[in-house]
């Protein structure tokens, strides 16, 4: 069987996977592990109950793709949270609407507050007949475990011990932060009117604003994302110091630069004191095999080794379509030994999908190119190209070659526009 090992000694033992990090990449690997007969350890920095009670971590919106990553584990616990059900994109300079439109998704997308899923995952974790171990592992902790494990992955997210993977410089144009963030997690939001959507407001020079409605601690709420160019008006957060404080800010950027986003949320209040995050980092792609001192090696995964900036909201879904991707890897492997090999042709396994997302979300935190303006304009006047904009969130891959190249983009166009007529 794939899930067993011969040991030294000629005894069959159940291949055993550690992974360090209990994160959307992280627990939904272990939990596909266990399905498939494998013995898994998860090791977390934080207790069920400390994640619970806890800050927020992200805006985590997943489109249907990555959600039937989920389904396909039966990890799908939260059919009735609130749908996402488009997407609207606004180009909104000096408080005015310039132009706007939107477009359904053909599934819709899901967000869940990984203060209410990573415990229950946690829970179905070990129901399963994984373990769980509640620790801080650093570089020895690594070793250990490694001795312990056929196979260690680093799926920690942004920790420290991520940071241990080399940067691959080829693949990381930007050496600091493009954007500064922030989260804001609210209620009494007025509903949109049309259908629920990711709002999607780009203000030039100003930054980006986009909201959508989610599951919290709390039920069903709205999610507020800023990215706000670095030293620009959105750039405000260090001097933010409280949870009150953090909401005035958010409203005092939609008025003054998205007043009609402002109509509908001027009455909003925190869903908690712990339901805003401020923060910044430089989206970094890193090299997937870490050389451990005692001469062995990690793999890398998820936030670990391809960081994105959230603009184009792929985090949660890189983050699953990475363990989707590793799951067939280790599957596929065998008895095999868990080499360096294996490590780099795993990662390589996802970045055939994942190098289209950091290349569209590198260059979205860029001045548009005159080709990308008129596929962000052009659906004002068609509804075939908003229809492919919108779900080429659920599948990035869809906008290539398209937006790489200004006469692809002429003919898509052209060929759009005269589909419509």
């Amino acid at each position: 069987m794939q899930s067993m090992r011969v040991d030294k000694q000629g005894n069959t033992k159940m291949r055993k996977i550690g992974i360090v990090g209990a994160g959307q990449a992280g627990l939904q690997l272990g939990l596909g592990l266990l399905k498939n007969g494998y013995q898994v350890v998860i090791t977390s920095n934080q207790t069920p109950d400390q994640i619970r009670n806890g800050r927020v971590t992200s805006s985590q919106c997943m489109f249907d793709r990555a959600l039937e990553n989920e389904r396909a584990l039966g990890i799908d616990f939260w059919k009735d949270a609130p749908p996402v059900e488009g997407i609207q994109f606004s180009l909104v300079p000096g408080g005015q609407t310039a132009m706007q439109w939107s477009s359904r998704l053909d599934r819709p997308a899901q967000s869940i507050d990984q203060r209410v899923k990573m415990p229950r995952w946690m829970t179905e974790f070990e129901k399963a007949g994984g373990e769980l171990r509640i620790a801080d592992v650093d570089m020895a902790g690594l070793e250990a475990l490694e001795q312990e494990c056929d196979l260690v992955i680093v799926a920690s997210g942004k920790g420290e011990i991520g940071k241990l993977f080399q940067r691959d410089e080829t693949r990381s144009p930007f050496d600091k932060p493009q954007r500064s963030l922030a989260l804001t997690y609210v209620h009494g939001m007025e509903p949109r009117k049309e259908h629920s959507a990711v709002n999607f407001n780009l203000m030039p020079g100003v930054g980006e604003y986009f909201v959508f409605p989610a599951l919290t601690l709390s039920g069903p709420c709205e999610i507020m994302v800023f990215e706000g160019i670095p030293g620009g008006p959105m750039d405000n957060w260090a001097n933010v110091k409280s949870a009150q404080e953090h909401l005035a800010e958010s409203l005092r950027i939609l008025k003054e630069f998205v007043p009609e986003e402002y109509a509908r949320s001027k009455d909003c209040v925190l869903t908690d004191d712990l339901g805003i995050l401020a923060g910044r980092f430089p989206p970094t792609v890193r090299k997937p095999v870490l050389a451990l001192p005692n001469g062995a090696v990690a793999l890398g995964m998820g936030d670990s080794v391809c960081l994105n900036d959230p603009i184009t909201g792929q985090g949660s879904n890189n983050a699953s379509h990475c363990a989707a991707a590793y799951l067939t890897a280790i599957l596929e492997h065998g008895d095999r030994p868990y080499d360096a090999a294996f490590m780099q042709a795993t990662f390589d396994r996802y970045w055939d999908y994942a190098q289209f997302v950091v290349g569209w979300t590198n260059n979205m935190l860029l001045p548009p190119p005159e080709h990308m303006v008129k596929i962000l304009a052009r659906p004002q006047q068609n509804r075939k190209v908003a229809h492919w904009f919108v779900n080429g969130f659920n599948d990035p891959r869809t906008y290539f070659p398209t937006i790489t190249d200004p006469a692809l983009t002429d003919a898509f166009l052209a060929e759009a526009m005269g589909a419509a007529a």
